[in-house]
């Protein structure tokens, strides 16, 4: 109570505001993934990464009405001119491709007048599958069996303590493969755990039809790789297929450069490097986004760009970009 009171308190005094100017004009890019009216209905699958609907609409509101929306497209430019950001500003970005960014998100983007960026993992799309953390999520919350056996140990599984420790560990030995690789280690533990993918997948992965109808709104679509891996931990040709190939495939799709790139960071850490940043400059793309916390600054690196995790209520995501501008840790 008291800590909230506090923060209410600076806030309403407009105490922040005026300490963010001694670090100079930033911008907060939010990172956003599912957008559902019953969060709940797919906890198992998505986990923690959905917002309600009534919260994203608050929390578009709250930055139409109290900070200055901006495109990945004009932070590129500024980046790369060196102009002055434009004080308070905060940009919108979804990973994955998940249907609801098109169903759900977009109508309430669209009403309060914010462009958003979605990052679209390619093959998850195009074979209507889910992302494999989301497959393996749903695996072990789901299974009835009692125990999971890797290369090296046996995994139980009679608790939610132990589901977790199994999926983690199953998370850090899928985030180092791609492609084909990845698909078999996913497909082994659905058959092991005895659980098959969602029967209609494609109700939550957004079609080729919806990703074009984003992009027919005004808003940017990127790529955030062909199979979602963790791009540190990939072997270079891997590395430069996910990169290369999903950006070809997306150009193809829209008819127009995709030039914005989302590093995944599904497991392990770091989740990119110098290499994977020259490869994808290489690749052709104008900016990358990746989860380390942060403000962008005037000398940011545009392919190393920070985000900010948004909160599940407004008055917590307000102290977040307060604090974000202010370069302070939340």
């Amino acid at each position: 109570m008291g800590r909230n009171w506090i923060k209410t308190s600076l806030m309403a005094s407009g105490a922040t505001r005026l300490a963010g100017k001694w670090n100079g004009p930033g911008v907060a890019i939010l990172m956003y993934h599912s957008v559902l009216g019953d969060p709940q209905r797919e906890s198992l699958t998505l986990g923690k990464i959905i917002h309600s609907s009534t919260v994203f609409s608050r929390h578009m509101e709250l930055i139409a009405r109290e900070y200055v929306p901006i495109s990945l497209d004009e932070l590129a430019r500024a980046l790369t001119d060196g102009k002055e950001l434009k004080p308070r500003s905060v940009a919108v970005t979804f990973d994955d491709g998940y249907s609801d960014n098109c169903e759900v998100a977009m109508p309430i983007l669209n009403r309060v007048g914010i462009p958003a960026t979605f990052y679209i993992t390619v093959d998850c799309v195009e074979a209507a599958k889910l992302p494999w953390p989301s497959r393996l999520r749903r695996a072990f919350y789901t299974t009835r069996k009692m125990s999971w056996n890797d290369i090296n140990s046996s995994w139980t599984l009679q608790d939610d303590a132990q589901r977790d420790r199994a999926f983690l560990r199953a998370c850090d030995v899928c985030a180092g493969l791609a492609g084909d690789r990845q698909e078999e280690f996913v497909a082994g533990v659905e058959r092991t755990l005895e659980v098959g993918p969602p029967a209609n997948p494609r109700r939550l992965m957004m079609s080729w039809d919806q990703v074009r109808e984003l992009a027919g709104n005004g808003h940017i679509i990127g790529s955030h790789t062909l199979t979602h891996p963790n791009m540190a931990y990939v072997d270079e040709g891997a590395a430069r297929t996910e990169l290369v190939d999903s950006k070809r495939r997306l150009e193809q799709v829209l008819n127009a450069p995709v030039v914005h790139f989302s590093y995944p960071c599904p497991a392990l850490s770091p989740h990119w490097t110098e290499r994977t940043r020259k490869m994808s400059q290489e690749a052709g793309y104008q900016t990358a986004v990746t989860t380390v916390g942060g403000a962008v600054r005037r000398n940011s690196d545009a392919l190393a760009l920070h985000r900010v995790r948004p909160t599940k209520e407004p008055d917590g995501l307000r102290w977040s970009l307060e604090c974000t501008f202010l370069g302070r840790a939340m």
